[in-house]
């Protein structure tokens, strides 16, 4: 050691004498051997160092290390932008003579501060592994930092949108995408196309002459089969392809009322387009639908709206025959049985009820005389007194069949012994002329005046008689002699017809006992 500290000291004295060669002494006292990426210009410590000036050795690295001193120069690069990179001596971080394995940058990669470098790490950057950018092989600075130089075997696109990623990706997430099509081309994407992927019109990763026209990606689409041209926007837009913009009442003579709104260009327009213009009366779509087969004429608008085919507005009190009672709720076809062009159903009652009439036309053609529109069989205003047989007595609470067994009414007799024969006690005896002697008040309020009805006074004890006593048949079959009592009292006759017939010169009629001839 004392040898080793006399010879540098000797050096050091003369150094300024020293001739050339006499610095081959340093080698003498090198360390170690360098790395392998100095090795070789090992045998050259100028390269490296200047004898006995440690200062300047700074100097010689940067010269050898041109990338690093560009970075020092333009304060970029981890030695362009660590202070103390850019102040101290290299060897300072960088140990040399440590051997051929050595290494020479003493990095701390968990400690590492990557805002010192060029490339930030942001948003899922901040995750990777050193290594999954940094090749082992490699310097660190030469760790690719183009998006593309990382990521190309990820793009989707295949290289069709070139290799600046930033333009449309971000770091926060590689599915975020923030390319401003309005701006950055001629095509912004408004309304539904803002919801398109880029390969829905972009097809094969092709973006350069991409079609602008909507025809152009909407053909297969169109439900039109081109009949309505290429214009879409005429009637679409780009909000949603369902929503029209083609105003019907502006730039056609049939506006959309009420369910025409609703329904499809194609239930109208069913040929080649507009070119072929549709006839815009009711019946020339609706025909098939024209429950009256056409009945009611072609003028549907008359009595239908389009805002509900079953809503009527046809006021039938503006006709000559305003619809009252039951008639509203009858079906126009019940009346209207031909076309309304070529025939006008009858007005009057018979005129559609006559194969109706249950009195088989007996009360004529007048129904309105004793019926109603309100209810056919309710409220009948027939008035029989005006008949020839006015209800009077029990016959007002009788009902009409006791009398009616049909509805032809006038085929009921008139006569009393035709409703009463079964009531007849007389059992036809005093005739047929009930009302000779009865009123329709009571059956038994009966009333004969035999003396000015008859030419037999009935006197004495003939008052005390009952009829059939006498009329023991019915008085068309019996012809009584009212005029001789033998006709009666042939049976009594004591005398046994030797006085004769006239039994009124000894006897009265008050007593057959006793004589009254002196």
């Amino acid at each position: 050691m004392r040898g080793y500290a006399a010879l540098m000291m000797a050096l050091a004295i003369g150094s300024a004498s020293v001739p050339a060669g006499a610095v081959d002494l340093e080698r003498l006292v090198m360390p170690g051997p360098v790395i392998s990426g100095h090795e070789d210009i090992e045998a050259d410590c100028d390269q490296c160092h200047l004898a006995f000036s440690r200062d300047r050795q700074r100097v010689l690295c940067l010269d050898c290390h041109e990338d690093v001193a560009a970075d020092l120069e333009a304060r970029t690069g981890f030695h362009g932008l660590d202070g103390a990179a850019s102040e101290q001596n290299c060897a300072g971080c960088h140990t040399e003579h440590e051997g051929r394995d050595a290494q020479v940058v003493q990095l701390d990669t968990d400690a590492f501060d990557h805002k010192l470098t060029d490339f930030h790490l942001l948003g899922a950057h901040l995750e990777t592994e050193c290594v999954d950018c940094h090749a082992a092989d490699e310097k660190y600075r030469e760790a690719p930092q183009a998006c593309f130089d990382c990521h190309e075997e990820d793009d989707e696109h295949q290289g069709g949108l070139g290799e600046d990623c930033a333009d449309c990706h971000s770091p926060q997430d590689w599915e975020e995408t923030s390319f401003d099509h309005e701006e950055r081309t001629d095509y912004p994407l408004w309304g539904g196309h803002a919801d398109v992927t880029c390969m829905g019109c972009h097809v094969s990763y092709v973006f350069e002459n991409t079609p602008t026209e909507c025809v152009d990606c909407h053909r297969p689409d169109d439900p039109h089969e081109g009949l309505n041209g290429n214009d879409c926007a005429f009637c679409h837009t780009v909000d949603d392809w369902e929503q029209l913009l083609f105003d019907h009442a502006r730039k056609t003579e049939f506006p959309l009322l009420g369910q025409h709104n609703e329904i499809a260009c194609t239930d109208c327009h069913t040929g080649n387009k507009f070119e072929e213009p549709l006839e815009q009366t009711c019946v020339s779509c609706h025909l098939e639908d024209d429950e009256h087969k056409g009945r009611n004429g072609p003028e549907c608008g008359d009595c239908h709206t389009a805002n509900d085919w079953t809503e009527t507005t046809f006021d039938h009190g503006k006709t000559d025959f305003p619809l009252l009672g039951a008639h509203p709720e009858v079906a126009c076809a019940d009346c209207h049985v031909e076309p309304v062009d070529k025939a006008t159903p009858p007005t009057s009652c018979f005129g559609c009820h006559a194969d109706d009439d249950p009195h088989a036309g007996q009360e004529g053609e007048d129904c309105g005389s004793c019926h109603n529109e309100q209810d056919w069989q309710e409220e009948v205003a027939f008035e029989h007194d005006l008949t020839i047989f006015p209800l009077i007595g029990q016959h007002r609470d009788a009902g009409c069949g006791d009398c009616h067994e049909t509805p032809q009414f006038k085929d009921a007799s008139a006569e009393c012994v035709d409703c009463h024969r079964e009531d007849d006690v007389h059992e036809g005896g005093v005739g047929l002329a009930c009302g000779d002697c009865h009123n329709p008040n009571d059956w038994a309020f009966w009333l004969f005046d035999h003396a000015t009805q008859t030419s037999f006074v009935l006197d004495g004890a003939h008052l005390q008689l009952a009829c059939e006593t006498c009329h023991t048949a019915p008085l068309e079959q019996q012809a009584l002699e009212f005029s001789q009592c033998a006709s009666c009292h042939r049976g009594d006759d004591v005398h046994r017809g030797e006085f004769g017939r006239d039994c009124a010169r000894c006897h009265n009629t008050s007593t057959f006992s006793g004589a009254t001839r002196q």
